[in-house]
């Protein structure tokens, strides 16, 4: 029997058919909110950052990370936006001698920026070094911020360093010599004071460390020097065992790292006018600790290998093939009825 309609009405019709049977699918298939991306890397991009050292990740602005140059530059920290690598503040800190040799950076559970003046350009030779601190300011522009200064010493002996992490628990500083042999893990008192001395003790051996940085729920501490990173589990104030390899980039004169707030990325820096920050995303740890980015997502149950890669699910409705199927079919059965033979006129 022929249909009632134009045979051009039958194939449009046909089409929407088709076009309205995939709709529910595809609204079914909807995927759900995409979490937040990952922190990505950046280029420091304010020419008076040349020999940026340290790199800490803010607590109270978001995707704002600190940072500073070496030495010879004066008391100044300054404050980078990720989205743009632009300077959104420099600190000018009072209240400070006139700083030595500025090697790390990090925030701590209080609130405040501590900055290691730890480095001795005299390879070991200073009786003392010494620790800045300041709260980050609610504001972000060019300010002078009062900090305090504690004096340090070592108890087994003057140190050159390049690292300072404050414990995102417990507060308490380390700070991790510099040496291709007696390269040492320090722990400060469980208090920092102005008003004498602090003595730093010896609690692990380390490699040559330019860097380190706990992750945000203090369980891992991370390591860098010019040839390796290596995370450990951090265990009764102590690193754990020989840790595991990052695969950290090549950057030359690699000085600095730190993790992204949420723990799930860790990004490297380097010396150098416009040089470059790198992210790398954090490997799970085993057993999934609290505060520690976790594993992927499982797959769907019964969803075949190379699903996710080339068919969209359709929580029971149709894949993209066989949505592409049926509507060719549709289109052949369509074009027969159009162009099927007609009685000839007498």
């Amino acid at each position: 029997m022929r249909l009632p309609f134009p045979s051009s009405f039958t194939l449009a019709a046909a089409t929407a058919v088709v076009v309205l049977a995939v709709a529910p699918a595809r609204a079914a298939a909807a995927p759900a909110p995409a979490p937040a991306p990952a922190p990505t890397g950046f280029t420091l991009a304010d020419p008076r950052i040349k020999e940026s050292s340290g790199l800490a990740a803010s607590r109270s602005h978001p995707g704002v990370y600190w940072t500073h140059n070496d030495s010879d530059d004066g008391p100044y920290v300054y404050a980078v936006d990720s989205a743009t690598g632009k300077t959104v503040a420099r600190l000018t800190l009072t209240g400070i001698g006139t700083p030595r040799d500025v090697e790390a950076v990090s925030v701590g559970p209080d609130g405040k920026v501590y900055v290691g003046d730890v480095g001795d350009n005299r390879n070991g030779t200073w009786n003392h070094v010494w620790i800045y601190r300041f709260p980050e300011p609610k504001q972000l522009a060019d300010a002078t911020v009062e900090a305090e200064q504690f004096t340090v010493k070592y108890a087994d002996g003057p140190r050159d360093a390049e690292a300072l992490m404050v414990h995102p628990v417990t507060g308490r500083v380390y700070i991790a010599s510099k040496s291709e042999d007696e390269g040492g893990l320090y722990e400060g008192p469980e208090r920092l004071t102005t008003s004498g001395t602090n003595l730093f003790r010896r609690v692990a051996d380390v490699p040559w460390v330019t860097d380190g940085a706990f992750s945000p729920d203090g369980s891992r501490l991370t390591l860098r020097g010019y040839f390796f990173a290596r995370t450990y589990p951090w265990k009764d104030g102590r690193p754990e065992g020989q840790g595991e390899r990052v695969d950290a980039p090549w950057q030359g004169q690699a000085e600095s790292v730190t993790y992204s707030p949420d723990g799930s990325t860790l990004l490297f820096g380097a010396e150098g006018q416009g040089s470059r920050v790198v992210a790398v995303p954090v490997k799970p740890a085993a057993g999934g600790p609290a505060g520690s980015p976790g594993p992927a997502a499982p797959a769907t149950p019964g969803t075949p290998p190379g699903a996710a890669s080339g068919q969209e699910e359709g929580g029971g409705g149709l894949t993209k093939g066989a949505a592409v199927l049926l509507v060719g079919t549709v289109v052949v059965l369509a074009a027969k009825r159009l162009f099927r033979r007609r009685p000839r006129p007498s």
